[in-house]
């Protein structure tokens, strides 16, 4: 099995970190992507003390943002935020992952909205850059744009992340969010050019999408994204980095986790790690 595959810890949702670590472990996945609000309950500490006996590098830390709230909401986003980062840098984790937020109550000022993501960075980037976090921006489909994430291209992340270095702020490369881009293979090598490839996410899409569009994400290979070519664009835009698998499906979480990860692991084999860049 290809040592870049990833099993982000949404992927068995029912799955405390210890069992996650565990199917990490029994299935001789090297990486993991993890998400704060289980890292919480378990610990911090025994968390990282977790990982590293088990060998295993972080990704991804999930998720930083919710930056486009008003009034005292922004204050404490920017304090959670602060405390993800330290949480991240704690864990070694490759990137923190940010979902932006959507628009604020009642507000229909979009580009408001996305001029408040901005600040918040000039407000973090600092912060994350003496801990050695690096701070990923994920673009979201647009149907997500009203209320998690403004920013809805790999265009639109890029432009945001310009200011800063590679090394302070990047973006995630999530297919489920990105997959109908008709600029995706130039906004991909846009982001391979200047480095900013901190994370590579993979999903399909699902139809008919299910009455929650939060759970339309499927298993690769069960929907209509072309993984071998995106894949492709991807490597041939330098990314080696590792290949996290992040699925939001009520039917894939009620099921076994181990079968879950053991069809994870098939479909990765088949559909992604023949077009990865090699390490």
């Amino acid at each position: 099995m290809s040592s870049k595959l990833s099993l982000n810890t949404k992927t068995v949702n029912s799955c405390t970190v210890p069992e996650a670590v565990e199917l990490c472990r029994a299935t001789g996945i090297e990486s993991i992507g993890l998400w704060r609000e289980p890292v919480a309950e378990y610990g911090l500490a025994a968390t990282v003390d977790l990982v590293t006996a088990a060998g295993l590098r972080v990704s991804s830390l999930c998720r930083g943002g919710w930056f486009t709230a008003t009034g005292p909401a922004f204050d404490e986003a920017i304090a959670s935020n602060r405390a993800a980062i330290e949480e991240a840098s704690a864990l070694k984790a490759d990137c923190l992952c940010l979902v932006v937020g959507g628009l604020p109550d009642g507000s229909k000022d979009l580009m408001g909205a996305r001029d408040q993501v901005a600040r918040a960075l000039e407000i973090l980037v600092p912060y994350a850059t003496n801990l050695g976090v690096k701070l990923a921006l994920e673009p979201m489909n647009p149907i997500y744009a009203a209320d998690r994430g403004v920013l809805s291209t790999l265009g639109q992340a890029l432009d945001l992340a310009a200011p800063y270095t590679a090394d302070q702020v990047g973006v995630m490369i999530d297919t489920f969010h990105v997959w109908w881009d008709p600029t995706l293979q130039q906004q991909i090598q846009r982001a391979g050019d200047e480095g900013r490839i901190l994370s590579y996410q993979v999903c399909d899409w699902i139809t008919p999408l299910p009455a929650d569009t939060l759970l339309a994400r499927g298993m690769m290979g069960d929907g209509h994204i072309d993984f071998p070519t995106i894949g492709r664009w991807v490597a041939e835009a330098g990314y080696t980095g590792d290949i996290e698998v992040e699925i939001f499906n009520a039917d894939i979480w009620a099921a076994e986790p181990r079968g879950v990860v053991d069809t994870m692991i098939s479909r990765y084999e088949e559909l992604c790690a023949p077009y990865a860049a090699i390490r």
